[in-house]
């Protein structure tokens, strides 16, 4: 029987997405591919530099129908490129040296002045997975419950390992280099909206950061949508890992509301070890151990992401995404991480990166 989609919280997921030339190198070209493209690449946005670009999908009720979303928008995204000679590919840092070209927008040319090498070398491409929420109240009641187990979706997305030429040594490097932002991270629990607002405002308050829109926390309330915003993840080198991630991430929300109008107690994780679980997240993937979200403890990953699944397998039955789920991984563990991937087409490749670039230009529509 088919859940009823009226009773299900609608979900999105925007993908920055990389723009390469034909030799796999980054392109500065996302001005004009949106000054050319057309109404049927749907929405494009310009992101931080100027070698990206980013799609958004429109919310979605059911899993088949996001994930048909998602390709349009690759396709859509691909089209609009290739008017301009480049190529697009989901990768979450280049595996080729550049140089970045920011984007000339008055914010973030002074982003740029302000964080110097950080903000210089932030060609990086995240996933974000917009999850609907009632209220404010309920979006801080999810904030607090969901922060173990984010690590988890960060091993499953994993998909940059080479950064400005070189074998970083962590499956997302792309996660420590979005660590250098002041407010980038895990967060202690709000409890109340006002609490949570108020932490906002003191942070702009600083004056160390532009505005709200630089609070990068690893989740947090979207200041667009009735949503909280999930932005751990990698780009995912396919649009099937972004659909699984988008599904699990919908039931990290739905299973915290539950756990909430439940009177379920907050999980007391300290910041500190929610960090240290991203870094090795990060730092290993879906090939080493990560650490368990009930216990804090090192546990294969295998394991840990089979103890998320049993977390949300409620909430994934109830929407009808547990086979898709299932399915999802079990392709995603025969295949290997966007990480994984990358590693073995170097290899195969002879170590030339480029070609690394040009096969996830290959894959963007797998």
């Amino acid at each position: 029987m088919l859940p009823d989609v009226t009773t299900l919280r609608s979900f999105g997921v925007e993908e920055e997405l990389l723009l390469v030339t034909e030799d796999g190198s980054p392109f500065a070209k996302a001005q004009d591919v949106l000054e050319t493209a057309e109404a049927g690449d749907g929405p494009l946005e310009n992101e931080f530099m100027e070698e990206q670009i980013e799609t958004a999908t429109p919310p979605s009720f059911s899993l088949t129908e996001l994930a048909e979303a998602l390709h349009a928008g690759r396709r859509g995204a691909q089209d609009a490129a290739e008017r301009q000679g480049a190529r697009v590919a989901a990768l979450a840092t280049s595996p080729v040296p550049f140089t970045g070209t920011t984007v000339g927008k008055l914010r973030y040319l002074r982003a740029r002045e302000q964080f110097g090498l950080t903000a210089r070398e932030q060609l990086t491409s995240g996933c974000h997975v917009h999850v609907s929420v009632t209220d404010d109240a309920e979006g801080v009641e999810v904030l607090d419950r969901i922060g173990p187990w984010l690590a988890p979706l960060l091993a499953i997305s994993v998909n940059s390992p080479f950064w400005q030429g070189q074998d970083s040594g962590y499956h997302s490097f792309r996660s420590q280099v979005w660590a250098r932002w002041p407010t980038a991270g895990p967060t202690r629990a709000f409890r109340t909206p006002d609490a949570y607002h108020a932490a906002v405002k003191a942070l702009v308050a600083t004056g160390t950061i532009l505005d709200e829109n630089m609070v990068y926390f690893d989740a947090r309330l979207s200041s667009k949508y009735p949503t909280v915003e999930i932005r751990v993840g990698d780009v995912c080198l396919d649009s099937s890992t972004a659909a699984l991630l988008a599904a699990l991430a919908r039931g990290l929300v739905e299973t915290a509301a539950r756990e909430a109008d439940a009177g379920a107690p907050l999980p007391d994780t300290p910041p500190e070890i929610l960090r240290t679980a991203h870094w090795r997240a990060g730092r290993s993937g879906l090939d080493g151990d990560l650490l368990d979200p009930r216990s804090g403890r090192p546990v294969g990953a295998h394991d840990v992401v089979g103890v998320l699944v049993d977390h949300v397998r409620d909430a994934l039955v109830d929407a009808g995404d547990l086979d898709a789920v299932t399915e999802m991984l079990g392709r995603l563990w025969s295949t290997g991480s966007g990480a994984a991937r990358q590693r073995a087409w170097a290899v195969e490749a002879g170590g030339e990166l480029g070609a690394v670039a040009l096969r996830a230009a290959d894959a963007f529509l797998a």
